[in-house]
């Protein structure tokens, strides 16, 4: 931030002005080798606090089963609301000073905003509840793929109490209580099958975990893999709302944006509304729906995540309808004041007749986004929720790709005199065309999350309790031996 600030005020480092806009000088190599650093130094700080947000302030409050409450859960709808006011002072107060004070300005804002929020933090660090750091959670998966592999010749024991379980080598991974056993994708469960040469071995209370791990570390595994379709269901969610930053835009710019006779709103301000919609959602969801909804589903939450976000893949089907409806609406007075043929030229209808689509999607976020980013949370084990974040930002990176993709394809394939999206004259385009296709996959996208969401199977939490339930591999050859001495006495008795 600093670097791509300092870019923008010392002259070296940028194109000297040019005010007629006419044979300006571009920047030299060395110049854009700063901002495309700075970019990149800023996307790998982001990548290294996003993802950590969510789940320190998760630790900072008791998670179990038996403590959860709306009050608990609202930490998902406050960084959302957040998250939404940041893009808000980005787009009103940042945008305004760059444009009639300085970029320099504009800028430096952010960057001090930065500095403030890391002096804060690092002053609030004693209050903070610390939680000791359980090793990196991708080697564990990678263990119980490699111990299944391992052992994928043995037999798994009939009885899954048999596989190993040790509380006091989970104990820094699963405070909020350990994975219980789970029928799914039992190959996994090799890797916890306690073989005669591990019972024999004398460390047995610290086995190696590239042959042998827990069965609460093949469920973590195993609710990754669960998580997975329903993760790629939000992909589309964020393709059907990428037209917001480009196709609506070129939409505004030909309609009427005056809020007054001295005053016009930019096109690329329109995603305030969006933005309002959300923050003023989150807080309505909050305060207003959870407690109706609590009354007719008992769930503290109002609603599981699941629901939730069925409700806003809905909300923004309706949206991108109503997207296409408004096109079709806008060529149709293009048509009429004959100005089909004239791209550059203000289309005399209101540019508010594209509020109502960025009021849905703004609500569909609230209900489609957050209600992701909770079930990743909710559904991730408890070590690996910033990996469940940085899932959400995948989402996003994928969806945006996804939607490149599509539009270059429609160009490409919706031929060349009638082509869909046309690189000059959006009014001979067919836009509205795009939209109902965009529809059309958010249809068959939903029915695959209903399908999905059907089928999954919520992660198996043991309930946290007095006591100590630690196994090892000694006890285990009790436990075997017994069961064998078992299996010897009912063969004695059926002879």
């Amino acid at each position: 931030m600093v670097t791509i600030t300092l870019s923008t005020v010392l002259p070296h480092m940028r194109p000297p002005p040019c005010p007629t806009q006419l044979n300006c000088q571009e920047a030299t190599s060395s110049q854009l080798h700063i901002v495309y650093v700075s970019l990149l130094l800023t996307a790998l700080g982001a990548g290294g606090i996003r993802p950590c947000v969510v789940p320190f302030s998760a630790d900072q409050f008791d998670m179990t089963k038996k403590s959860v409450a709306s009050r608990k859960w609202n930490i998902f709808n406050w960084y959302f609301f957040f998250m939404g006011l940041a893009s808000l002072s980005a787009l009103t107060i940042v945008v305004y000073i760059q444009d009639n004070l300085s970029w320099g300005w504009g800028l430096a804002i952010p960057t001090i905003a930065m500095l403030i929020s890391i002096v804060v933090f690092v002053l609030g660090s004693p209050l903070y509840k610390h939680v000791k750091p359980g090793g990196s959670p991708l080697i564990r998966l990678v263990q119980v793929i490699v111990a299944a592999v391992k052992k994928r010749k043995e037999v798994l024991p009939e009885d899954p109490n048999l596989l190993y379980q040790n509380k006091e080598l989970d104990a820094t991974i699963s405070l909020e209580g350990r994975l219980l056993h789970s029928d799914q994708f039992k190959w996994l469960d090799k890797a916890a099958i306690v073989t005669e040469e591990e019972r024999r071995d004398p460390n047995a209370s610290s086995p190696n975990l590239w042959k042998l791990v827990t069965v609460h570390r093949v469920e973590e595994l195993k609710s990754m893999i669960r998580t997975l379709p329903i993760w790629s269901s939000g992909i589309l969610l964020i393709t059907a709302t990428a037209h917001l930053n480009s196709f609506v835009i070129q939409q505004a710019r030909t309609m009427d944006r005056h809020l007054s006779r001295s005053f016009q709103i930019s096109p690329a301000n329109m995603s305030v509304f969006s933005v309002l919609t959300m923050m003023t959602g989150v807080i309505l969801y909050e305060r207003l729906f959870v407690p109706i909804a609590r009354r007719f589903t008992g769930n503290p939450v109002g609603i599981t995540c699941l629901q939730r976000m069925g409700i806003g893949f809905m909300i923004n089907i309706i949206a991108t309808m109503i997207s296409a409806l408004v096109e079709i609406k806008r060529k149709a007075v293009a048509a009429e004041y004959n100005l089909l043929d004239d791209p550059k030229s203000i289309i005399p209808i209101s540019v508010f007749w594209l509020v109502p689509q960025y009021f849905l999607h703004g609500m569909a976020d609230v209900f489609a986004s957050v209600g992701i980013f909770e079930f990743l949370i909710d559904q991730s084990p408890e070590s690996m929720r910033s990996s469940a974040t940085a899932l959400y930002c995948v989402i996003t990176a994928i969806g945006s790709y996804v939607a490149t993709l599509m539009v270059t394809l429609v160009h490409k394939y919706s031929g060349k005199e009638n082509n869909w999206l046309p690189d000059r004259n959006l009014n001979r385009g067919k836009l509205d065309y795009y939209y109902w296709f965009v529809s059309g996959i958010q249809v068959i996208n939903l029915i695959y999350f209903v399908l999905c969401s059907w089928f999954y199977t919520c992660k198996p939490l043991e309930e946290t309790c007095e006591g100590n339930n630690d196994i090892d591999l000694e006890e285990f050859n009790e436990r075997i031996s017994s069961a064998n001495s078992n299996d010897g006495h009912k063969d004695n008795d059926d002879k």
